[in-house]
């Protein structure tokens, strides 16, 4: 039983609603009632809709704070890893040292693909953007990997995001090779996450690739970083899709497909957009001033947060990552980079940018790390939907575990009201 109520007056009839608290964040108003008395309510884009009850992450944007499963990200970022962060996910609690070692090594045994999937991507063109080859291979691996599709058995649910995290980086580097015209080049199982990941991304069969440790500890907290993210849009549509019993791998590829929008995950590869429309130093203070004008469409790409009103607390530790890799590369002094740091530099101390609070989010200098480890733009995407697999998967998990219904909003009909067929022959202009 709720122990606040709200009261809703509508034309003098007053309706009860049960209001809900949760452990963290605002109140609920439970209107599901409403329905069956003819009121829907209307909420576009459902930003003041809570459409599920959830334990993995929470988000107060106000105050920068972003915690899965009660622990603060940048805690995650310092001491954990990409897979220990996975298991967190979808299992609730930190693993013990047993446990993450056996998670890691089942991961491992997972990263090959079905041979036989290797011809699915004869299918597609040459010059296919990476995240459509990616849409079509993940929807594909229910079709190779049938054996783990009954969503109501617990251990089939697991096995199959076991399959997702392993085979995600394998998928994404062939996809990558596959545009390059290259060989596809095996996972190495001796190596760990997100260094087998880059050995398969540069790597050739002829010569394996050397994977420096700095920069494959920056890939590991670019995809720890976006491993989930509360209910944003890719993840409310795989919580959607599988409502309606579909299988995890279609939940999957639904989700890579909503998260492909340039809205959502293209926000890195936006950001290296504007720094080559920048182009050089000098023309920094024409594009702020173009950015300051309201009435001008030019927009800085990766400053400011939909949700975080304050510091993006996942851009804190991207910012050391960032320093950290250029530092590596010995790129500080490139041309891109530099107007990169400017515009950081002007963000912090410009009395427009700190007033409005547009401080550089995690999109801004996981841009700039990806385009220093040489990744093209086009792969950003496929990095974010890879890093973000098991927070999806947690979300489907969590909703199949418990009672769900399907997904059904409603909507305000503003369309023709009811009216009579008119045969053709005899309607006028």
């Amino acid at each position: 039983m709720a122990e606040k109520k709200a009261m809703l007056t509508i034309d003098g009839q007053q309706h009860e609603l049960p209001v809900y608290t949760g452990s963290l964040g605002p109140d609920v108003v439970d209107v599901r009632s409403l329905t069956g008395e003819g009121l829907f309510t209307y909420d576009p884009g459902f930003v003041s809709t809570a459409a599920c009850e959830s334990k993995i992450t929470y988000i107060d944007g106000d105050k920068g704070i972003l915690l899965h499963r009660g622990y603060p990200i940048e805690q995650l970022a310092e001491h954990s890893t990409y897979l220990e962060t996975c298991f967190l996910l979808i299992y609730g609690e930190l693993p013990l040292q047993s446990e993450l070692r056996e998670f890691e090594e089942i991961i491992r045994k997972h990263t090959m693909v079905h041979e036989q999937l290797r011809n699915f991507f004869n299918g597609f063109r040459r010059d296919a953007h990476p995240m459509a080859v990616m849409c079509g291979v993940v929807g594909a691996l229910s079709a190779f990997y049938h054996d783990s599709l009954d969503i109501s058995n617990e251990r089939h649910r697991e096995i199959a995001a076991f399959r997702l995290i392993s085979k995600m980086p394998t998928l994404a580097a062939m996809s990558y090779k596959y545009s390059k015209g290259q060989p596809f080049v095996y996972p190495r199982n001796s190596l760990d996450y997100s260094a087998n990941f880059l050995h398969m991304l540069f790597g050739t069969p002829c010569e394996e690739a050397e994977v420096n440790p700095i920069i494959a500890r920056a890939m590991d907290r670019i995809f720890l970083l976006h491993a989930d993210h509360e209910q944003n849009a890719s993840t409310s549509t795989v919580r959607l899709a599988g409502s309606s019993g579909a299988n995890p791998f279609a939940c999957i590829a639904a989700g890579i497909a909503a998260l492909w929008g340039p809205a959502h995950g293209g926000a890195n590869e936006a950001v290296l957009n504007m720094l080559q429309e920048i182009g050089d130093e000098k023309n920094i203070d024409k594009y702020i001033a173009r950015a300051k004008d309201k009435d001008d469409p030019f927009r800085l790409m990766g400053f400011g947060h939909r949700v975080y009103k304050n510091f993006d607390p996942r851009a804190k530790v991207m910012k050391q990552t960032c320093d950290e890799v250029l530092n590596e590369l010995g790129l500080e002094d490139d041309p891109l980079f530099k107007i990169a740091k400017r515009l950081e530099k002007i963000a912090l101390e410009d009395e427009y940018f700190v007033e409005k609070k547009l401080y550089p989010n995690v999109d801004f200098y996981s841009g700039i790390i990806l385009k220093a480890i040489g990744i093209p733009t086009e792969m950003f995407t496929v990095i974010f939907a890879t890093g973000r697999t098991p927070g999806w998967i947690a979300h489907w998990h969590e909703m199949i575990s418990g009672p769900y219904r399907i997904g059904r909003p409603r909507q305000l009909y503003t369309g023709s009201d009811i009216r009579d067929y008119v045969a053709v022959n005899q309607r006028s202009v």
